[in-house]
Order: C-alpha cells, then sequence, then structure tokens
C-alpha cells in the first residue's frame, strides 16, 4: 500500500465501504488472527482480512447510526491497538515502502552474532578434542545483552498477548529463552566454590539471534513479495503536464480531473486515461495487454495510463483519474488477489489460534514428565525450553500468504492477472488453455521471418538499406531488421537524412538514395503502387505475420 488507510469511494449512507490499514508489530498467524478478531467485533463491520505478509487488513463495513468513513477509521486503529498491535501513520508506511535496502534492520542480528559467537566456540573446540570453558561471568556478560536488550521485542510483543488472554510467537520466545538464561544464573549462584557447572547462556543467546535473524529474513521476502505491486504504481507517472491558460505548467498527477487537457512528450508515460485531441503517434500498451508492438493512435482514440508514447507529442483530454483509471483498477485486481486467503489458509488459521497453547501445554507435561521419571529439574527444564523454542509458527502463519504473494506478483509482472487466491489454488487442475487469436503468444521480440524483393534487386542490398535506415530507431521492428542485418554481418551505414511519421513508418535517404519504411495503409496513403509485393504482404499478415 502507498498509504496506511485507503478509503474506498463514498457511499451512501448504509451502503458497504472498503478500508485498507497497514498495521505493524505482527510476528505470527496467531497475530493476524488477533487483529482480525479485534476489528471484527468493531460494530459496523461485515468483515476482516489480516494478511501476515503485508502487514495490512481489508475491512468491509457501513458506518454505523449514519458516521462516516473517518470516523469508522479511527475505532479500526483503536481496535488494533487495543490488541497489542500498532495501526502504522501514513509516514511510516511510506517510508517502510520505499527502504529498500536489503539490509535494513540488519543490525541487530549482527550484534547478536558478534556477542553469541564466543559462547558457541568452546562447543566447536570439543569437536576437535580441545575441551575449555568460557568464565561464567564471561558468558553472563555477553548473552544478558542478547537476551533482555536484544530480545526486548520479544517480550514487549509477548506480554501484549498475554494481556490479551491469547499468544504468539514471541511469547514462546520469550519463556523459552528466559527459561534457559534463568536456569543458567541458578545453576551458576548455587554452584559450590571451585566447582564450574554447566551453562546454557549459549542457548538463550543463540535462540534470540536466530529468531532475530529469522525475522529479518522474513521481512526481506515480505518486502520481495510486493515487488510487483511496486513495480505497478511505478507505472504511474508523478507530474502531468496541463495545458492551462497561460500555458503549460507541470502539476501533480493527483491534482489532474476529469476533463483536463495534458501534453504528452515522445517516450514519455501516460499519466491518466485520457482521448487523443491533437498529434499521431505510437503507444507502447504491453503492460496492459502483452502486445510487443507499439500500437498506433489517431485523433479519438482511447489512451491508458501508463503506457508509453511513442515519437509524437500528443494532446489528450482526461476521460479517468485516480481509482478509476484502468491501471489502478489492474492494481486493485492484483492487491485483492494478494488480500485473499486461499481455502488451504483457512485451515492454517484455525491450527494457529490453538498452536501456542497447545505448545505450552506439551512444554508442561514434558517439564512435569521427566521430573517424574527422576532425571532432575535441570534436565526435565532444558527439554522442556526445547519444546518451546523449536515450536515457534512463524512459518505456519507465514508461509502460505507468502506464497500467494509470491505467485500473484510473478503472474503480474509477466502480465497474468489473478483474481483471488481460491482461483490460484485450482490452478494446478488446468489441464487445457484456449487462446483466443493469432498473435496471443509470442516471444516479446518480434524478428524477421521473411523478406520479399522485387526481381533484379539483391536480398542482402535490401536488407542493408533497411536496416541502416532503421539503424538509430527504438522501435521493436526496426530493431528486428537491425539485428537480422548484424546477424548476417552486413556492414551498416548512417543515414543521411531520416524522419519518423508516428503511426506510419519512416522516411530518409542513404548514401544519396530515397527511401520509404512503413506500413501498407502508409504506402496506399503515399500512392505507392506494390504490386505483388504487396499481395505477399498481405499474405504474409494473414498468417500471423506483423
Amino acid at each position: 500500500m502507498n498509504t496506511t488507510t485507503a478509503l474506498s469511494p463514498p457511499a451512501s449512507e448504509g451502503a458497504s465501504q472498503e478500508l485498507d490499514l497497514s498495521i505493524g508489530g505482527m510476528t505470527c498467524a496467531t497475530c493476524s488472527g488477533r487483529v482480525e478478531r479485534a476489528l471484527r467485533k468493531v460494530p459496523g463491520v461485515q468483515s476482516a482480512t489480516v494478511n501476515l505478509a503485508t502487514e495490512t487488513a481489508r475491512v468491509q463495513f457501513s458506518a454505523p447510526d449514519g458516521g462516516d468513513a473517518t470516523a469508522m477509521d479511527a475505532l479500526l486503529r483503536r481496535a488494533v491497538r487495543n490488541a497489542g498491535y500498532e495501526p502504522l501513520t501514513a509516514a511510516a508506511s511510506q517510508a517502510r515502502e520505499e527502504d529498500t535496502s536489503p539490509w535494513t534492520g540488519f543490525a541487530p542480528v549482527a550484534i547478536g552474532l558478534l556477542l553469541s559467537a564466543p559462547l558457541v566456540l568452546p562447543m566447536v573446540g570439543d569437536l576437535f578434542g580441545a575441551h575449555w570453558m568460557l568464565p561464567a561471568w564471561v558468558q553472563f556478560v555477553l548473552a544478558t545483552p542478547v537476551q533482555f536488550i536484544l530480545g526486548a521485542r520479544f517480550y514487549k510483543a509477548g506480554w501484549a498477548a498475554a494481556r490479551a488472554l491469547s499468544g504468539n510467537m514471541d511469547l514462546l520466545v520469550a519463556i523459552g529463552t528466559s527459561a534457559g538464561w534463568g536456569l543458567s544464573m541458578w545453576l551458576w549462584l548455587t554452584a559450590h566454590p571451585g566447582h564450574a557447572p554447566h551453562l546454557y547462556f549459549e542457548a538463550s543467546a543463540v535462540v534470540v539471534t536466530l529468531v532475530l535473524l529469522g525475522k529479518w529474513l522474513e521481512a526481506r521476502a515480505k518486502h520481495q513479495t510486493t515487488a510487483a505491486i511496486r513495480a505497478l504504481h511505478g507505472l504511474r507517472p508523478d507530474v502531468a503536464h496541463l495545458v492551462g491558460k497561460s500555458g503549460e505548467v507541470d502539476v501533480p498527477v493527483a491534482e489532474v480531473m476529469v476533463g483536463d487537457r495534458l501534453v504528452v512528450r515522445p517516450g514519455e508515460r501516460l499519466p491518466v486515461d485520457g482521448t487523443l485531441l491533437e498529434g499521431d503517434t505510437q503507444v507502447d500498451e504491453s503492460m496492459l495487454t502483452g502486445e510487443p508492438l507499439p500500437v498506433a493512435k489517431e485523433v479519438g482514440a482511447l489512451l491508458t495510463g501508463g503506457s508509453i508514447n511513442g515519437d509524437g507529442r500528443i494532446v489528450l483530454q482526461v476521460r479517468a483519474v485516480g481509482s478509476e483509471t484502468v491501471l489502478s483498477k489492474i492494481i486493485r485486481l492484483v492487491e485483492d488477489a494478494q488480500a485473499a486467503k486461499a481455502p488451504i489458509q483457512r485451515l492454517v488459521d484455525q491450527v494457529a489460534n490453538v498452536f501456542v497453547p497447545v505448545v505450552l501445554l506439551i512444554a508442561l507435561a514434558t517439564l512435569l514428565g521427566w521430573l517424574w521419571a527422576g532425571v532432575g529439574a535441570e534436565v526435565a527444564l532444558i527439554r522442556a525450553v526445547a519444546v518451546l523454542v523449536i515450536a515457534c509458527p512463524c512459518a505456519l502463519g507465514l508461509a502460505t500468504p507468502a506464497a500467494i504473494m509470491a505467485g500473484t506478483g510473478v503472474a503480474a509482472e509477466h502480465g497474468i492477472l489473478i483474481k483471488d487466491a481460491q482461483a490460484l489454488e485450482l490452478a494446478h487442475k488446468v489441464d487445457t488453455v484456449a487462446f483466443d487469436k493469432t498473435g496471443t503468444l509470442t516471444v516479446g521480440q518480434p524478428r524477421l521471418t521473411a523478406l520479399a524483393v522485387v526481381p533484379g534487386l539483391d536480398d542482402a542490398d535490401v536488407l542493408r538499406a533497411a536496416a541502416s535506415l532503421q539503424s538509430g530507431s527504438e522501435h521493436p521492428l526496426a530493431r528486428a531488421v537491425v539485428q537480422a542485418a548484424q546477424d548476417q554481418a552486413l556492414a551498416l551505414l548512417a543515414p543521411d537524412t531520416l524522419r519518423a511519421v508516428p503511426g506510419r513508418g519512416s522516411e530518409g535517404s542513404v548514401q544519396g538514395q530515397s527511401y520509404l519504411l512503413g506500413s501498407l495503409r502508409w504506402m496506399d496513403e503515399l500512392g505507392v503502387d506494390l504490386g505483388a509485393l504487396g499481395v505477399r504482404a498481405q499474405q504474409l499478415q494473414d498468417e500471423g505475420a506483423t
């Protein structure tokens, strides 16, 4: 999301509206489940879905007692905060999305690794027959900052969960590592003088460090799964060239209104949807249709925001802005698919809701069982702690939504829009796909497949002349002609003159010889009689060639 809160368009009183919230502090499926339950308890809320991978909540509601969406936003934020989590401000949410450094948040992990490494070294020495142990006070000095400074986040989040009579991964980590640290303190302080007891400071420090490392890797994975949405947002320019009474003026796209006249220069992205008023051009609409070739546009043609203008300067009249543009609807479709829960995710959520209490009971049973077996408090506690620290359910709640995010994101990058998570889950059962027209499936890079010349001309000379004329063009068809000439090792010449005609082709001269290179329609407009070449070109087009 680009902002913390996104509201659906204003609706009539009592009509259903939709709102998106960015939420901080969620660490596992239990957290997202607790936020969902808190949001659903707010009067007027019809449904609430929390996505752990994107750390967002989508809420459908009808504002009660004639209240507006702003009041509902405040109620939802309060519910999130009361549940022990942080509804992010717009600035915090924007900063988090814009921070693309892969090392963000790695400092605590690095500190934890530096402090934990000396605690593990004696274990490595044992492998080579070197038996030694750090003094107890050194272990204490190294492990305590890791436990209570780097691990403070687990105590804070775990306490919030406990106050809400719930549990989460942080509570398991806090209890498990605290038990290991506390056991080490007890063994150290109660040891006989001159006796060096075996301590477990390294266990608590290493577990905290590894969980921090896992959270950092998880944050990187979350950021990568939202790359497709950020790429789609990046298709929208921030500035538009508005035609006003005093001429052109640059304004933020957010200020553009339906009916305004905008100038789009060659090579720029169209900021909004509009109708072409002045000029002819070719527009790259591959982001919308997947079609690799630019589409010719004349006055009166419809233009789509996010597509790329070709060589011509054009003026368009705005017909859709904001959430009503085609690109915004595509983004919304992808966001809906990523926010949706697959059927398997509902099962995961049900398991996660009881996971933490069950783990705590198993750990308690482990402790009591080994005490009853007579192995002693030290061994019994160590094994109970092991149950707690290996049962962190972060993957349980993150794996499915992260997979949905990654799948729909990669699909969007390749022009495939998935309606919802259920469709994605069922897609593996598809055994037949029908495509509607010739040219739907391409490699996205045109290449020269046929060359027809009039009798008396050499194929290589014709190809060299065409490629020389197009050598400076970025048009996909021009690049295909140039590539074909290069594949045949033909020496290209710099054109003497060159003029691009948007939507038609180009004309110019090479070594004093004039050439026209363009579409059949342009040749017809110029009155050029192609004879048999025209018939052959039409045959190739009928077969699916360009």
